[in-house]
């Protein structure tokens, strides 16, 4: 499965679209990311957007990314965009930016 070493680490990049910035979706994603148990960052892009980049273990990954396209966030998400890779590394804990 391309994304996924043997430990099943999976990093997940969630480009997030639609009425996200200026009402606490970056907070809520650090939190369910944190209550999931993974590390990495939710920033804020042009055009309305949150970059969301979180690794840990594969199923942790997925639930966040079902998480984001819940309907549940603050805000409204329009769309998901996904790409998953290898983890990086070097991350510690979940940081909002």
């Amino acid at each position: 499965m391309p994304g996924v070493t043997d430990s099943g680490a999976a990093r997940l990049t969630a480009w997030v679209h639609g009425h996200v910035q200026g009402v606490g979706f970056r907070w809520w994603t650090r939190s369910r990311a944190l209550a999931l148990g993974l590390v990495g960052s939710a920033t804020n892009l042009p055009a309305s957007r949150v970059e969301v980049v979180a690794e840990g273990p594969r199923e942790a990954c997925e639930q966040l990314l079902a998480a984001l396209r819940s309907g549940e966030t603050p805000g409204r998400v329009d769309f998901v965009a996904e790409q998953w890779s290898e983890p990086k590394g070097g991350l510690t804990g979940f940081v909002e930016r």
